[in-house]
Order: C-alpha cells, then sequence, then structure tokens
C-alpha cells in the first residue's frame, strides 16, 4: 500500500459516491488489482454508511493520512447530499478484524436495500456484514429464473439467493446451512420482504451429512452452490467441491438448472466446468454470469465465477 496513491483513491471515491444509486454498493475494490498501491482496500456505501476496509496492515503515515482524508469527506457537500451518517474503518487483517468508526454514530443493524429487495445487516462485529455485495447479479438472476421453481440453496449464509428467489416468485426454497446464527437472519431477510414464510425452509445442518434430508424435500428445478473457499473442519473448496457436484443428479428435476459459484483467485472457472464434466456429465456449462462493473478486476479469473449449468 502506497501512501502516494491515496489520491487516486479519494478521487475514485468521491466519483462513485456521487453517482451511486440509494443502494448499498461497493465504491472502491483495490482488490482488483487495478489501481497500483491501493490492493488492499475496499470501501462499501451502506445506504448512508460508509465502510473501509483494510486486508492489509499498512504503514501509520499512510493510516493517519487515510483517517484525514475520511474526515475531509464527512466535511463535504457531497458527504451531506447524500445524507452520509457514519464512517467506519475496519482492519480485516488482524485478529477479530476490529472496527473503528471514524465520524458519526454506528447503527450496527441497518436494513438496505439492493435491486429493491431489502436486507438486514450486521455492521462491524464480524468480518462480512452479511451480504455479499458482488454476487448482486447472481441474485437478479436467480430472481429472474425462480418463477413457480423449487429451488435448493446450498452454503445458504443470510439467504440472499432465498429472498431473490421468493421475490420471483419460487414456489418453495429450500436453505441449507450448518450456521444456525445465519439462516435466522435469513429469517429476518424474508420477513423484512413480508414474504410468505410457509414457502421457506431453514435446514441448520452440514450439508454432507444431510443428503437424506436434502434430497427428500427435492426434487430441485434450480439448485444453487455458493460455498466458502475455506470454512475450518467442514468444507475445502479443491477437496470437497466435488462431493456435491456428483450428488445433483439425483437433486435435479429434467430440465433443472445449476447455479454453480466459486470465489477463490486460486481457482478458475475450469475448476467448475471440468469438475462437472466429471461428476455430473449430464449437466453441460451454458455461460458465465457477469460480475458487477465496480468489481471489475484485472484478471476476471481471480474474481467471482459464476456458472450456469443445465
Amino acid at each position: 500500500m502506497q501512501l502516494s496513491a491515496l489520491p487516486v483513491f479519494f478521487e475514485e471515491l468521491n466519483a462513485q459516491l456521487e453517482q451511486a444509486p440509494d443502494e448499498v454498493r461497493r465504491l472502491f475494490h483495490g482488490r482488483g488489482q487495478r489501481w497500483e498501491g491501493l490492493e488492499q482496500i475496499t470501501c462499501d456505501w451502506l445506504q448512508g454508511q460508509l465502510v473501509v476496509n483494510l486486508f492489509k496492515e499498512v504503514e501509520e503515515d499512510f493510516l493517519q493520512a487515510l483517517e484525514q482524508g475520511l474526515q475531509t469527506l464527512s466535511q463535504s457537500s457531497l458527504w451531506q447530499q447524500r445524507n452520509g451518517s457514519c464512517i467506519l474503518l475496519q482492519h480485516r487483517y488482524a485478529d477479530g478484524a476490529h472496527s473503528q468508526v471514524l465520524w458519526g454514530d454506528l447503527d450496527a443493524k441497518p436494513i438496505v436495500v439492493e435491486s429493491g429487495l431489502k436486507y438486514q445487516l450486521d455492521i462491524g462485529r464480524n468480518q462480512n456484514f452479511g451480504l455479499f455485495l458482488d454476487m448482486r447479479l447472481g441474485r437478479d438472476w436467480v430472481r429472474e429464473h425462480a418463477k413457480h421453481k423449487t429451488v435448493l440453496n446450498l452454503f445458504a449464509y443470510t439467504c440472499g439467493f432465498s429472498v431473490a428467489a421468493i421475490a420471483g416468485d419460487a414456489d418453495k426454497v429450500v436453505n441449507v446451512d450448518m450456521a444456525k446464527g445465519s439462516l435466522s437472519k435469513g429469517r429476518e431477510n424474508h420477513l423484512v420482504n413480508q414474504h410468505n414464510l410457509n414457502k421457506v425452509s431453514f435446514l441448520g445442518h452440514d450439508i454432507f451429512k444431510s443428503w437424506g434430508k436434502i434430497k427428500k424435500s427435492g426434487p430441485y428445478d434450480l439448485i444453487i452452490i455458493d460455498p466458502p473457499s475455506f470454512q475450518k473442519g467442514s468444507f475445502a473448496l479443491t477437496k470437497d467441491y466435488q462431493r456435491i457436484l456428483r450428488r445433483l443428479p439425483e437433486l435435479l428435476n429434467e430440465n433443472g438448472e445449476v447455479l454453480a459459484c466459486v470465489n477463490s483467485p486460486m481457482v478458475s472457472s475450469d475448476f467448475l466446468i471440468e469438475g462437472m464434466a466429471v461428476e455430473a456429465p449430464s449437466l453441460t456449462f451454458q455461460y458465465r454470469l457477469d460480475n458487477p462493473p465496480e468489481f471489475a478486476d484485472i484478471n476476471s479469473e481471480s474474481a467471482l465465477k459464476a456458472l450456469v449449468f443445465s
């Protein structure tokens, strides 16, 4: 991270904040490697609250200049026009990913909007606030393809795909995640959208130990797989993804679709395409979804990969 590059950060931040819609958006994506010297910083706009993340420890002069620049932003006419209320700096590289409020008062549990749907966030206490913004177009795609379908959402987290599917008039969604706390937040996400919970199931189980229960709720017209790259004791991407792919033929309806995702810079699209050809050869790769333009990366294979198979 380079102190001399900070003016570029603030120039881009101001430009994106000025044109951002009144929804959640990433404003600066240094991790896309497009700005030299700013590779370990991101900035998200949460409809009034600005969350800046550092992914690597920086020199003291860089930190002081960053904090001063953010304080200057808080006094600007643009900040007033956008009704800015809080600036939070999160040190993602540190144990606990501790956060500090640089300006204003933090609303730790705001309800925000993406593509017209509401999501309850949890800011500042965990590494992630409950909605992965790079998956926006994936949620949009699910909403557009869910009508009258039975949907299986594996590694559901806070059920963003489920919210999108019900908004798209899915008949039923089954969410599976071993983190019951995340599923509880998913239930809240449905409730804030006034969804009919009779159409939604929440299974707090280890996927690999629950295929019988998962299969019992099927077969499915659409299966979404969006796992973490690594989850200690439960999931390792390169070792365990194939174990899911080989189950797809017995879970999927004829003419069903699969949205398979991976978000590791170490794994390319070929990992999924070749893995599907081996483990579920009846399913054919159709196309890759675009990522939101604000998540542009100099190497598209380092960014999120969301692939459709049928």
